[in-house]
């Protein structure tokens, strides 16, 4: 069985960590977020996968190699042109093998799922359906589009609306029969989900929706990545990925915790990161090669790779870029972005009036 991952988008809503690095390549529970799809595809029985990039393509390849770490054989295709969703999976439909009347699994790329694999597949194939759609209900759909459905079968995908008609939305997991995929249009931007799957059904299609309430996550922001990474660390997210022993943070080997310092709520140090005496690190990721400051607080905020941040320095909900460099005191809450290779001199930034 074949699938591809969509694995082209930008990731601005991630800046700036995003600048530098492909969204699906930062870092979640010590590591990259696309490798915990691998993972999840190869324990559905996956054996083939093709990665359809495009931003940052050339830092793939390097990262995942051929996916035998996560017991799939991974392949690479590269939009020149951005495609949108439904062009870069035709874009990428020629390095597939199936035939026409196999199952292939499409993921997008910026999903962390604990939903069944297998049961999406097997309702797919029982119902000899063109495309089933991993469903998820929120409890508020007016941020999303959505789906609603009638006995199972997709009647429509609409837009956001202030009175959305269903709370089920579009989860970003896909079974499509093989000549479906072939069907697209190729060599111009499609929106699956604007374009393709109305067609579907108002041709008639059989197009189903698959119900699975199971753990669901868009990994689309610096709060979601701190989400998504505590909960894998945690354990409240399984994925075969990781490999750290679920608690209250992961702390890759060669990372250094000195005595006093602490690290919980879920978080990840990656590689080569050092956390200094008295310093707090709680719901965090710090990537590789960063250096956390002699009684700093890192709350619910992503360090970047190689950023450095200072000596009793305050950081609440932060995103600092890669390199960056944060000085002793400052204070970075709510949000604040700090982009990659920056230096903030000691005390620059405050937001609180003491001193």
């Amino acid at each position: 069985m074949e699938a591809i991952i969509v694995a082209g988008g930008l990731g601005t809503r991630l800046r700036p960590l995003t600048v530098t690095t492909p969204k699906h390549l930062l870092p979640v529970a010590g590591t990259a977020l696309v490798a915990h799809q691998l993972a999840k595809l190869a324990e559905a029985g996956v054996a083939r996968v093709v990665l359809a990039t495009s931003y940052h393509a050339d830092q793939f390849e390097p990262e995942l190699g051929d996916g035998r770490t996560w017991g799939v054989e991974l392949s690479y295709v590269t939009e020149r042109e951005l495609l949108g969703t439904g062009g870069a999976i035709r874009n990428a439909a020629a390095h597939l093998e199936s035939a026409a009347d196999d199952p292939v699994v499409i993921l997008n790329g910026d999903i962390l799922s604990g939903h069944s694999l297998e049961a999406q597949l097997r309702h797919h194939e029982t119902a000899s359906a063109d495309v089933t759609l991993h469903l998820v209900e929120v409890p508020d759909a007016r941020a999303y589009g959505c789906v609603p459905t009638h006995d199972g079968r997709v009647t429509a995908f609409l837009e956001k609306s202030p009175d959305p008609v269903s709370r089920q939305i579009n989860a970003g997991c896909y079974v499509f029969r093989r000549s479906v995929v072939d069907d697209i249009p190729a060599g111009r931007v499609v929106s699956v989900e604007r374009e393709t799957f109305p067609c579907l059904v108002a041709a008639g299609a059989l197009v189903l929706g698959h119900l699975d309430q199971r753990y669901w996550i868009d990994v689309g922001t610096p709060a979601a990545l701190c989400r998504a990474s505590a909960d894998v660390v945690r354990g409240v997210a399984h994925s075969a990925a990781f490999r750290g022993v679920p608690g209250e943070a992961f702390v890759a080997p060669d990372a250094t915790l000195a005595a006093g310092a602490s690290a919980y709520g879920g978080s990840s140090l990656g590689a080569g990161v050092t956390v200094a005496a008295m310093a707090v690190v709680d719901g965090s990721v710090v990537a590789s090669g960063a250096t956390i400051g002699e009684g700093a607080l890192v709350v619910d905020s992503v360090v970047g790779p190689g950023a450095k941040v200072g000596a009793g320095v305050v950081l609440r909900e932060a995103v600092i870029g890669d390199q960056a460099v944060v000085g002793d005191g400052c204070e970075l809450v709510a949000g604040a972005r700090v982009w990659p290779g920056h230096q903030l001199a000691p005390g620059a930034v405050r937001f609180s009036p003491d001193v």
